[in-house]
């Protein structure tokens, strides 16, 4: 399931060339999650280091994580 989330949010990304000549890419949907490098390739990776650490920061803190094409990493306590 985390593959699974981690490859839909990188399918989601989107990049742009910057006027120094590097590279920027985001995932609007993760607040916060960006990456920056010299090329394209190496931008992909950093976007994909920050979104591993940010998704398990947010687990860890609890927070609500968004739910990407019908994934779901949220943990939910069941009420008895």
């Amino acid at each position: 399931m985390l593959t699974n989330y981690i490859s839909t949010a990188m399918k989601k990304a989107t990049y742009e060339l910057l006027e120094d000549g590097t590279f920027y890419g985001e995932i609007t949907e993760c607040q916060g999650v960006w990456g920056n490098a010299e090329t394209l390739e190496a931008c992909r990776e950093d976007l994909q280091d920050s979104l591993e650490g940010w998704i398990i920061l947010g687990l860890r803190l609890g927070h609500t994580l968004p739910i990407l094409d019908g994934i779901d990493l949220n943990f939910t306590k069941e009420v008895a």
